[in-house]
């Protein structure tokens, strides 16, 4: 991995309003650029909005009109970019989806595998859990839910994923973030040893809901490099030192306190994650 300077985004995108939540990400987008920002990530589905109801009838295809539009964003600005956006799927309910556009014109996209129960009828699971190969780092996507599965970023580090995003729609009513997050997002980064990087939606969506932001980058270690819980529409900037992520992955160090834990792994013993008991 290189030194990577990445932007996270807090934003309030209302459902249905596609344009003007364009709009917004043109505007962060641009200014990330200016600020010599290599990737910026934007919240779950901040291109339609995060309605369980309404947001599935506006699901587009990829490549579509809004993709197409992030991705001439993406070649115009130099910056890579992570939009959540609902993707129309041939299993009649849309994929959620983190499209990731690349300033060489590539596309890809992540579809969230692990839904929340109040989603599963709205929308379909993604069944691929990708790691997206580019010149400074490799990267992983892991939308809201993923992240309370382990197993989903051991499988990223261990395909070789150095910093994971994770794009979130997660309503006020849930509780304060950086407080839950502090949970559970510093044990994935450390046990992983990857950056983790993580957004929010912010604000209320024209429909009554209500989401309560947050964005909060968190070091190979596990520690806090960044945050901002501002409440408010904002982009928050960080530059990820490769260095002592490096030095574990390399073995450059002979202490225990560097180890590649996942090198430790005894898979032989893990039969039973296989097997539902339910």
């Amino acid at each position: 991995m290189e030194t990577t300077r990445i932007a996270l985004v807090q934003m309030q995108a209302e459902t249905g309003k596609i344009e003007s939540n364009i709009n917004k990400i043109r505007n962060f987008t641009s200014s990330a650029a200016r600020q010599k920002v290599d990737i910026i990530c934007f919240p779950e589905l901040c291109v339609q909005g995060y309605h369980r109801e309404q947001t599935p009838p506006l699901a587009e295809p990829v490549p579509g009109k809004s993709s197409l539009a992030i991705s001439r964003l993406s070649r115009e600005e130099g910056v890579i970019i992570l939009a959540g956006i609902a993707e129309k799927s041939p299993l009649n309910k849309p994929y959620i989806t983190q499209l990731l556009a690349f300033p060489d014109g590539r596309v890809e996209i992540y579809r969230k595998t692990h839904l929340g129960r109040s989603e599963m009828p709205y929308f379909s699971r993604g069944e691929v859990l990708p790691v997206f190969s580019w010149e400074k780092a490799r990267l992983g996507v892991q939308i809201c839910w993923d992240l309370h599965f382990p197993e989903v970023s051991a499988i990223l580090s261990l395909k070789g994923a150095e910093i994971i995003f994770a794009p979130h729609a997660s309503p006020t009513i849930v509780g304060d973030r950086r407080d839950i997050w502090l949970k559970y997002l510093s044990a994935r980064a450390y046990d992983n040893t990857v950056f983790l990087a993580a957004c929010n939606l912010v604000g209320g969506d024209g429909t009554g809901q209500s989401f309560c932001g947050g964005t909060m980058v968190i070091d190979p270690k596990g520690n806090v490099l960044a945050e901002d819980f501002n409440g408010g529409e904002s982009m928050l900037i960080a530059d990820l030192d490769s260095a002592l992520l490096n030095k574990i992955r390399r073995r450059e160090s002979g202490s225990m306190r560097h180890s590649f834990y996942l090198e430790g792994r005894r898979p032989e013993l893990y039969g039973d994650l296989l097997i539902n008991k339910d």
